[in-house]
């Protein structure tokens, strides 16, 4: 397995001072935010470190050869939409962007793209199920002929009363997935998996992984502490009794997860997706997030 982290904590800098922090942290990789240039619509989106809108052969090599300089690979190129909007124009406007990123990742000797299924947040599953039915098939066509592999995340996207209850993102559970997969059985159609979203939904992470190990393109490393107080007061109908932390500040138990990611064959990339607030205000607080969360892993990723 290869450490790294998701480029999206360090939206800031430029795609040349991410590697330089990987390089002086001791990562591996790291995962490319590749967000069209625009106004971030909530936190963590909007961050281009790669712009892939008119991407060159020439900036292209400049990315590979920046790479080289700091001998920090490319675990994959990132970009979070919500295919499945409910504005068929919106709609449109991020997958063609998502095309973009897919062609673009061969460009720079990557073959996986991350992303989400998208939903209508007003729609019931069954009717998101079709509409995704309707939408993915061509994209995976696309991320075929590229030679790429999409890892779906499966983050809920669920932050308000008004996403309420389903989020902006379909895959979500075993039972979606085992429906997508069917749908798209392409074996360039898989998972970027994150326990952390499975900790609050109450599913059991590590039998997930012992169930879709082999659709695992891609992991993120992410942790969630429960507050039994909030969830108490609230229910588990109610909203943020969860908060995202770096590993080992929360619920997620990771022997059990490196257990069954051995056990399933699983030798590519862990990234940190740092979404933890306590560690925000600035960029050496960023930097130590990066730090703690790579000497916890380290005992599981050597």
């Amino acid at each position: 397995m290869q450490l790294g982290f998701v480029t999206a904590i360090l939206g800031d800098l430029s795609f040349e001072e991410v590697l330089r922090i990987a390089a002086e942290e001791g990562f591996d990789c790291v995962e490319v935010m590749c967000w069209p240039p625009s106004k971030a619509e909530r936190r963590y989106a909007g961050v281009t470190h790669l712009d892939v809108t008119q991407f060159s052969d020439a900036q292209a090599q400049q990315a590979i050869e920046l790479c080289r300089k700091y001998k920090v690979s490319i675990s994959g190129l990132g970009y979070y939409p919500n295919p499945l909007d409910p504005d068929p124009s919106h709609r449109r406007m991020v997958i063609e962007h998502l095309k973009k990123v897919i062609a673009a990742a061969p460009k720079v000797g990557v073959h996986v793209v991350n992303t989400f299924i998208g939903r209508d947040w007003t729609k019931n599953v069954e009717t998101n199920l079709a509409a995704f039915r309707e939408t993915w098939p061509d994209i995976i066509r696309h991320a075929e002929a590229c030679g790429v592999r999409i890892g779906i995340e499966n983050c809920p996207m669920l932050f308000s009363n008004d996403e309420w209850p389903g989020g902006k993102n379909l895959a979500v559970s075993p039972a979606i997935w085992r429906a997508m997969f069917e749908a798209i059985p392409s074996p360039n159609f898989g998972l970027n998996f994150d326990p952390s979203h499975l900790v609050w939904q109450h599913i059991d992470y590590v039998r997930c992984i012992r169930e879709f190990g082999s659709r695992i393109v891609h992991f993120h490393a992410k942790d969630a502490r429960i507050d039994g107080d909030d969830l108490y007061n609230q229910g588990i109908l109610g909203l943020k009794w969860h908060t995202p932390k770096i590993p080992g500040l929360g619920d997620v138990n990771w022997g059990a997860v490196f257990s069954a990611l051995t056990d399933a064959g699983y030798n590519g990339p862990v990234c940190v997706e740092v979404e933890d607030r306590a560690f925000e205000k600035t960029l050496e607080n960023r930097k130590r997030s990066l730090r703690l969360s790579k000497r916890f892993l380290q005992q599981f990723v050597a």
